[in-house]
């Protein structure tokens, strides 16, 4: 069965595949596709702009469709950057200028500066439609270290580990992510309703 994955975002689309594979699901990217605009993630919460790109791209293709939001909340900056964590540091900035925008502001708080991060991801096919939401607690550190990973992987490590996002393995990241708590929920769920 095709699902479209409505993400860009190629570190994403690597992690839900490899979710998804050796399941019946088989994983259409947007780079798979022609014409796909890039989608305006206009909610105030992570749902309202999962459910946006995937019916967007459901709309589009008539086929089903999951997408995903997800961002980090660091407790001491209330939460932010939230919905705005891939443009935390403005239009067009890098993942690289986001990072360096949170070590910055973070400098006047004492650690450890506690952090989530948070995806909803989605299903949508016309009729049918679910969420599932994963969370990942952990904490900031001050500067970069791994090479795995995109966003604000390198400087998050999660609870009880020592290593950031960005040293593991996307295998033994997607053991404990956010992201696939969420998909896997969402995985079981498909296959409960065939």
């Amino acid at each position: 069965m095709d699902i479209i994955f409505a993400s860009s975002n190629k570190g994403k689309i690597l992690e839900v595949k490899k979710i998804f594979d050796g399941s019946i699901f088989n994983i259409i990217s947007l780079y798979d596709l022609s014409g796909v605009p890039e989608i305006e993630e206009t909610g105030d919460t992570f749902k309202e702009n999962s459910l946006l790109k995937a019916k967007t791209i459901y709309e589009m293709h008539n086929k089903p469709a999951i997408a995903d939001d997800s961002g980090l909340e660091i407790f001491q900056l209330g939460n932010k950057p939230g919905v705005y964590s891939a443009r935390y540091a403005g239009e067009n900035c890098s993942y690289d200028d986001n990072n360096n925008l949170v070590i910055n502001q973070l400098q006047k708080f004492p650690e450890p500066h506690k952090a989530r991060f948070v995806s909803c991801a989605v299903y949508f096919d016309g009729s049918s439609e679910f969420h599932f939401e994963g969370f990942l607690n952990g904490r900031i550190i001050k500067s970069p270290r791994g090479t795995n990973g995109f966003g604000y992987d390198p400087i998050f490590i999660p609870d009880g580990y020592d290593v950031t996002l960005a040293e593991m393995t996307v295998e033994a990241k997607n053991k404990l992510s956010h992201r696939a708590i969420a998909f896997n929920g969402l995985k079981q769920k498909l296959l409960k309703l065939l």
